[in-house]
């Protein structure tokens, strides 16, 4: 005599196959909304140093970037 699934168990695989999307959507969402912060505070932080940035006058600029390149050339001599 062969088995068959009863029309209950057909039913509960039914509803585990439904759960289990929505739980991947959701998951998906929660991601998403979670790059999104991360992208919104980056552009803020960088909004922030254009902001500072744009204050600055001609002579502070050239300093700053003057600087710059003096720190990236000590941070290179101190990776060799």
């Amino acid at each position: 005599m062969a088995f068959t699934p009863s029309k209950d168990h057909k039913r509960r695989e039914r509803e585990q196959k439904k759960l289990d999307k929505r739980m991947a959507r959701d998951a998906a969402k929660a991601e998403k909304k979670a790059e999104d912060e991360a992208a919104a505070v980056i552009a803020e932080a960088e909004a922030a140093e254009k902001a500072r940035w744009d204050a600055l006058t001609p002579d502070e600029q050239e300093f700053e970037t003057l600087l710059k390149e003096e720190e990236a050339e000590k941070a290179e001599k101190e990776a060799e």
